[in-house]
Formats: C-alpha cells, structure tokens, sequence
C-alpha cells in the first residue's frame, strides 16, 4: 500500500537534471560520501543558477545542505540496496529526488514522524525539537533537519512509501524543491 506525506513531484520537468546512483555492494557507502556529492551538486547548479541571473553562492549553500541532509538521511537509514538521487534546477526551482530501502520498522518509526511533522507548524516544532534535543544530547532521528529545511530554507519536502518490488524492505521516495533566489 502506498502511503504518502508533504509535498509530490509534478510528473514531468524539461529540466536540466543530474542522476546519481550509490549503489550497494564492497565498498561501504558513508557520510563522507554525501558530502562530496552535495558539494558537486552544490556547486554544478549554482553554475546554472548564475547563468539564470540567481544568487550563486545562495544556491550553492542552499542545494548544497539540502542534498547533504536528505542524502545523509537515506545512507544513514537505508537497508541494503542502491541510492538514487535525481536533482533538476528550471526557473529558479531546484528539485530532488532521493530513492532507497528501509526495514520495515525504520519506515514505521520514520512515516510516524513525519505525520508529527506535516501536521505541525516546522517553526514551533523546530523549537520545540530544539529544546527537546539540548535536555537529551543523545536523542536521534529527531527530525531536526528536515526541520531545518522546511524552517529556514522554505523547503517543500514530500515522502513515498510503498513495499520493495521483492524482499520484506519498503522503498522511501523523497522529494524536495527549493526556490532560489
């Protein structure tokens, strides 16, 4: 059963787009590995930004953190199994989408969460996340990023869930645009 939370993908784009695939297997896929990967995406789109007369090193930052937070969260969570992630910039909105598999219960927990969080004002629940997370320096997968992307990047950020074509897994598809400025 398909479940959806947030913001959805319009169903085509003309976009310039990148894809890029971590894909599972001997080498082990770490955080490092966001962070490079959303520095080159970082930096390919705020060449194209420039070009479409938009703040370069706005852009930069923005697209950059957004895909090292999403893309961090997929690697962090993921059950075995390969990482999309697709990112398009056309007339100053950035898009991404990020594809990967969860266990069933990190889905549970996650789909959970989210319900807190697209039922909720992202400015008061960030600070309460906020608080929540200085009482206890150990609490994890507060949602505090995803917070902080809609909050103060003005994110829009969506989340698919539905079963894994074989296996007990369930594929996570998430979406998120951002207007540059």
């Amino acid at each position: 059963m398909r479940k959806t939370y947030g913001a959805t993908a319009p169903a085509t784009s003309s976009a310039t787009e990148t894809k890029l695939v971590f894909s599972d297997g001997p080498l082990e896929l770490g955080w490092v590995h966001c962070g490079a990967a959303a520095e080159f995406i970082g930096e390919f789109f705020a060449d194209l930004a420039g070009k479409a007369k938009l703040d370069v090193n706005d852009a930069r930052h923005s697209i950059g953190y957004l895909t090292n937070e999403l893309l961090e969260n997929a690697v962090k969570f993921r059950a075995p199994g390969d990482v999309l992630l697709l990112t398009s910039l056309e007339e100053g909105t950035f898009e991404l989408r990020l594809s990967n598999l969860v266990e069933p219960g990190v889905a549970a927990r996650f789909e959970t969460l989210l319900g807190k969080i697209v039922s909720r004002d992202p400015g008061e629940l960030l600070i309460e996340t906020i608080e929540a997370n200085a009482a206890d320096p150990e609490a994890g997968g507060s949602g505090l990023g995803i917070l902080t992307l809609m909050n103060d990047y003005g994110a829009r950020l969506g989340w698919t869930f539905e079963p894994a074509a074989q296996g007990d897994a369930v594929r996570v598809e998430t979406y998120a645009a951002l207007t540059l400025s």
